[in-house]
């Protein structure tokens, strides 16, 4: 199969060369509604530049990427040929590679997905020793601050909470402490930086090492019972986060880089006098390592038109329309070289700091079973003022064991 793919692709550029698109193939991209209309126009240059051999229909998908996730799995458990291209979160690659909803890349196509990519963008499209998607965007959580109360941005989550409880009622730290996914991502992100990973080297049993894992518990449970922090914490995501910081009356978020335009366009005030900076170590002596973020394009594997998909995504993942998704959407490329274009940099005036965030991002475990192991963590440290670091070790352990085993989640 890989090989009649690569062989079929290589001759590819001679299929509609007269130019005509009526009658070619619509190739469906199911991907979250970008408002921008960037990745619309991205549809519109690959089907252009396909000399007529394909058009690009996007099939907008919910907002929210748990939502997404479930219609596609229910979709592609069904043999579903409709999904032609998916816009994949990063996280879903080990299982849907897994259960066979996918194609692999031929060799031939992933040295090209490859070319220039951030290695840790890179990761999050493979498993198993494959490429399974072509990295297209990324993100990572970075520290933003007011300028006008606090001097410097702070080294480690410590000294942010201190600072913060001394700034009294407008020192209020914004983070992400409900019951999702972003909380998942909060806790792997604390306990990368303090040394440790959820799972062992092979991703099959849970790691967890418990010094790390009580640092990091330690510091979840200081947020969540500091005078600094928001009330609503334990039913914060994102946007609460954003519009919270936007009000004037935080001096801390946690959060991804759509808040600069957000602020910029909703409350100038704020923007003028935001910050940013590396999201907060747990140790001053090691920089923080933070999950990664981003869409991924995979090839649905029951496509009745694999060859032109897979031509396709490696399209719309290319340097130009990673350049517009940046330019138009605000969404951070995974192409390093990007972040030194000035028209990159006019849009991200962070652009050094978050490349060198990424260049040093975590995965989130990279298992098929990773929704499960993401519940288990999320259901165990909800509230995050109940946490209680020595006896939440084991607890966790416990939980994400029986996720890898899918025993009792539901």
């Amino acid at each position: 199969m890989i090989k009649a793919l690569a062989a079929a692709l290589a001759v590819l550029p001679l299929v509609g060369c007269d130019g005509q698109a009526p009658g070619a193939p619509v190739l469906n991209w199911y991907v979250f509604d970008e408002p921008s209309g960037a990745f619309a126009a991205a549809a519109r240059r690959c089907a252009e530049s396909s000399n007529g051999a394909y058009r690009v229909a996007l099939k907008p998908l919910p907002a929210d990427a748990d939502q997404q996730r479930e219609q596609l799995v229910r979709r592609l458990a069904a043999g579903d040929d409709d999904i032609d291209i998916i816009g994949m979160d990063v996280i879903w690659t080990p299982e849907f590679a897994a259960a066979g909803w996918i194609l692999p890349w031929p060799e031939a196509q992933s040295q090209t997905a490859r070319g220039g990519r951030i290695a840790a963008s890179l990761a999050s499209a493979s498993y198993d020793g494959r490429l399974w998607a072509a990295p297209f965007t990324t993100n990572a959580q970075l520290l933003w601050y007011r300028t006008d109360r606090v001097p410097r941005p702070p080294r480690t989550w410590d000294e942010m909470i201190d600072m913060a409880e001394a700034l009294g009622d407008n020192g209020t730290i914004q983070a992400q402490g409900e019951r999702y996914e972003g909380l998942t991502v909060f806790f792997v992100s604390l306990l990368a930086s303090a040394g440790g990973s959820v799972l062992s080297a092979d991703d099959e049993a849970p790691a967890l090492p418990d010094g790390p894992t009580r640092e990091a518990l330690r510091i979840l449970h200081r947020l969540a019972t500091s005078p600094a922090s928001d009330p609503a914490l334990e039913g914060a995501r994102e946007d609460q986060t954003r519009l919270a910081f936007e009000s004037g009356d935080s001096s801390f978020m946690l959060n991804y880089t759509y808040v600069w335009p957000s602020a910029r366009a909703n409350a100038p005030e704020v923007a003028r006098h935001m910050g940013w900076a590396r999201w907060p170590a747990v140790d001053a002596d090691h920089p923080s390592r933070v999950t990664i973020g981003g869409i991924n394009l995979g090839v649905g594997a029951f496509s009745e038109h694999p060859i032109l998909a897979l031509a396709a995504a490696a399209c719309i993942a290319g340097a130009d329309n990673q350049r517009l998704a940046a330019e138009r959407g605000g969404l951070p490329p995974t192409i390093a070289a990007l972040y030194d274009e000035p028209q990159v940099r006019q849009t991200f005036p962070f652009a050094d700091l978050l490349r060198d965030t990424l260049r040093d991002a975590v995965q989130r475990p990279q298992t098929p079973l990773y929704n499960d192991v993401s519940l288990a963590i999320s259901r165990t440290l909800h509230p995050l003022s109940g946490i209680e670091p020595a006896q939440d070790v084991p607890r966790l352990r416990d939980a994400i064991g029986r996720a890898l085993r899918s025993e009792g989640l539901l």
